[in-house]
């Protein structure tokens, strides 16, 4: 079965308890796990897909501009990718099976070639770390079941603004989705 990791949305922004839509301290105690992940996969020569929202300036018209602060704007340092993970991506971003997607929705799938790429290469098992729990990891996971993959989400390498919608984003994924939940000591539900 060939398998792909999406590292969704682990940006300053996001992750850092200074961002500007921060998960606050659960965003900065998942780095270790998610750039641990992320590495093994790129070592493997695993396609490893880095899915990141990005936002322009003052778009209005973004249907999240009424619901979060301005994050993850263009050209910005809180669209960086976050701590140790920006170094691993800088050290292996010249590599064929690594992939960098500017997302504008929650899901990495809607507007993008993720789907493309992913069945061009065979892909039927994606693995799911970063934030948010229950917005973009959720969506994309939603989708990513909708179009016949299989789901491993990492229990402790992803993260959300609230640990309640963060438990029940990983209960959904169990119970709904059929996910593989994979926790720290390498334990599988």
């Amino acid at each position: 079965m060939n398998k792909a990791l999406i590292n969704i949305d682990y940006t300053v922004d996001f992750a850092s308890i200074d961002g500007r839509l921060s998960c606050g301290e659960m965003g900065e105690l998942i780095e270790k796990e998610v750039t641990s992940i992320t590495e093994k996969f790129i070592q493997n020569g695993d396609y490893t897909v880095f899915a990141v929202d990005v936002h322009e300036a003052g778009d209005t018209h973004h249907p999240e501009y009424a619901l979060f602060p301005p994050h993850n704007i263009r050209n910005t340092a809180g669209r960086s990718l976050f701590g140790s993970l920006r170094e691993v991506y800088e050290r292996n971003s010249q590599f064929n099976h690594i992939y960098y997607l500017d997302k504008t929705r929650y899901s990495a799938f809607t507007g993008t070639d993720l789907e493309l790429k992913l069945r061009e290469r065979g892909i039927t098992e994606l693995h799911l770390v970063g934030l948010c729990t229950d917005i973009c990891v959720l969506h994309t996971a939603v989708d990513a079941y909708n179009k016949g993959f299989s789901l491993v989400i990492y229990e402790d390498a992803v993260a959300s603004f609230s640990l309640k919608g963060h438990e029940w984003a990983i209960e959904h994924f169990k119970t709904v989705l059929g996910a593989k939940i994979i926790q720290r000591n390498g334990a599988d539900e």
